[in-house]
C-alpha cells in the first residue's frame, strides 16, 4: 500500500499517512471550499488502510489549528471509521495536539474523546 501525502494550503491541512510505520498525521487548518472533494482521497486511503492493520498499533496525530463546522462533521466521520475498526480488534491511538492558550481546540478534543469512547485519545499540550 502506498503512503498518502497532501501538502498543506492556506485552507487545507497537511495530511501524511505513513503505511509502513502506522502513523497518520493531519496538521494545519481545515476549511476547504469543497470539503467532500478534498477529503475523498483521505477516506479512500483510510478505508483501505484499516483492512491492512492487524495487531499493530495505529497512531493518529491530529494538530488542527482551526477547522470549520464542515470539517468538524468530516472529523466525526473519520473517527466513526476508526471506532468501527476498534470493534474489529484494531488498536488505535489518537494524539490530539493543542496550544496551551487554545482552550477551544482542547475542548473539541475532549468532546471527540467523549463521543468515541473506544478510541484512545491523548490530549497533548504543545510546548510554547
Amino acid at each position: 500500500m502506498e503512503n498518502l501525502k497532501l501538502e498543506p494550503t492556506k485552507y487545507t491541512p497537511g495530511i501524511f499517512f505513513d503505511f509502513e510505520n502506522n502513523v497518520l498525521e493531519i496538521i494545519g487548518e481545515s476549511y476547504p471550499e469543497n470539503i467532500a472533494e478534498f477529503y475523498s482521497p483521505v477516506f479512500s486511503w483510510l478505508e483501505e488502510y484499516i483492512g491492512y492493520i492487524e495487531d499493530q498499533e495505529a497512531v493518529i496525530n491530529m494538530e488542527l489549528i482551526y477547522f470549520n463546522s464542515s470539517s468538524s462533521k468530516i472529523l466525526l466521520d473519520f473517527f466513526d471509521i476508526l471506532e468501527e475498526a476498534t470493534d474489529d480488534g484494531k488498536h488505535i491511538v489518537i494524539n490530539w495536539f493543542y496550544e496551551e492558550e487554545d482552550e477551544d481546540t482542547l475542548d473539541f478534543g475532549v468532546e471527540f474523546q467523549e463521543e468515541f469512547e473506544s478510541l484512545n485519545f491523548n490530549m497533548v499540550q504543545k510546548d510554547s
